[in-house]
């Protein structure tokens, strides 16, 4: 992978973004804002699930009103999500969030911005401005006629130079695209001509397994390039979900928290033994557990690649009539049963590095 996109650094509570630190993964809450028990217990659900941040809506007064016991009440930075409202911006910073979420298409005059601007300056945290395809300015609109990339680029721009004139530059960018292509084109256009962190995301991109794909592809290809600083896929789907797959896109490029990546034989009248069954009860096992350890896990089921697909990760078994071959670190160490090799690549994973 090339070098990552050098890019300032921005504090998110005790959370950094860009600057070259890790690169995080965010979600938002689905539920009421402003039902804090259920809200707290959801950011605890995404927490423990690997979020590193968490965003919620900020649509009515009684949200707003409930922030300050949602800060006091989370493990995690909270982001208040503003739209129209810019008081509501202004309630939260009070209510003590880790960063301010606003969307240029809508936040209204300028003089509103700019109080928003001074009072997360007083406070010391950060603004993301966060451009969307469905609700870009109407003079843009008017003169590209559609959300083209270079539109979203252009509003971008717009409020950044609105926050520089008023000496505000803590501030992390997103111009989010339901189109995928353009979601690209966009954020490229922003990292050639700024130094700002990076939020990306494909907005409104389906269920877990559209919206999953897509995300994949448009942030896994700007990661590909060096490009971005913080993550969301966003899902029409519970929450979690979000932050799973995002973590999945960083370990796909060997570019997040360390974890154990299942590596495993694709449908083919090759295979030998139940292998499905095998790669869902070890990913079972694996997610309960939440190992930290860096490992690559192979579970195959023939012997074309089989042998050496498990000879080449850390961990490994090659299926073969009722039987595999277990192997590690690259030597084949002795042969089981097939009914015992769900418990043994656990144990051996539970054992990795004690010896």
């Amino acid at each position: 992978m090339p070098d990552r996109r050098k890019s300032r650094s921005v504090q998110v509570g005790p959370v950094m973004i860009g600057g070259g630190a890790p690169i995080t993964v965010q979600s938002m809450t689905t539920g009421k804002t402003h039902q804090v028990e259920s809200t707290l217990e959801e950011i605890a659900k995404l927490a423990d699930a690997g979020a590193d941040i968490v965003r919620v809506a900020v649509p009515r007064p009684e949200d707003a009103d409930a922030l300050a016991s949602i800060v006091d009440g989370a493990n995690v930075p909270i982001v208040a999500d503003i739209h129209f409202n810019y008081q509501y911006a202004l309630t939260a910073i009070e209510a003590g969030v880790a960063k301010v979420r606003i969307n240029p298409g809508n936040i209204g005059k300028e003089e509103w911005e700019k109080e928003v601007l001074l009072a997360a300056k007083e406070a010391k945290i950060p603004i993301r401005i966060g451009v969307n395809s469905g609700s870009l300015e109407k003079d843009l609109l008017d003169k590209y006629g559609y959300p083209q990339p270079e539109a979203l680029f252009e509003s971008a721009m717009r409020h950044i130079e609105i926050c520089a004139k008023h000496g505000f530059e803590d501030l992390v960018i997103s111009v989010k695209h339901s189109d995928v292509n353009y979601m690209i084109q966009s954020n490229i256009l922003l990292a050639e001509r700024t130094d700002y962190p990076l939020h990306l995301g494909v907005t409104e991109s389906g269920s877990v397994t559209t919206g999953s794909i897509k995300s994949s592809i448009g942030i896994g290809a700007l990661l590909a390039q060096g490009i971005g600083d913080t993550i969301r896929v966003s899902l029409a789907a519970d929450s979690v979900h979000e932050v799973e797959a995002g973590h999945q896109i960083l370990k796909s490029l060997r570019i997040g928290r360390p974890g154990v990546n299942i590596i495993a034989c694709p449908t083919c009248g090759r295979l030998t033994g139940d292998l499905f069954s095998i790669v869902q009860e070890v990913e079972a096992a694996v997610k309960e557990r939440n190992f930290e350890k860096d490992l690559n896990v192979a579970l195959m089921g023939c012997a074309v690649n089989g042998p050496g697909e498990a000879a080449g990760a850390d961990l490994g078994v090659s299926l073969g009539r009722g039987r595999a071959h277990l192997f590690r670190k690259g030597e084949m160490i002795r042969t089981i049963p097939e009914s015992e090799i769900v418990a043994t690549i656990i144990e051996e994973i539970e054992a990795w590095g004690e010896e």
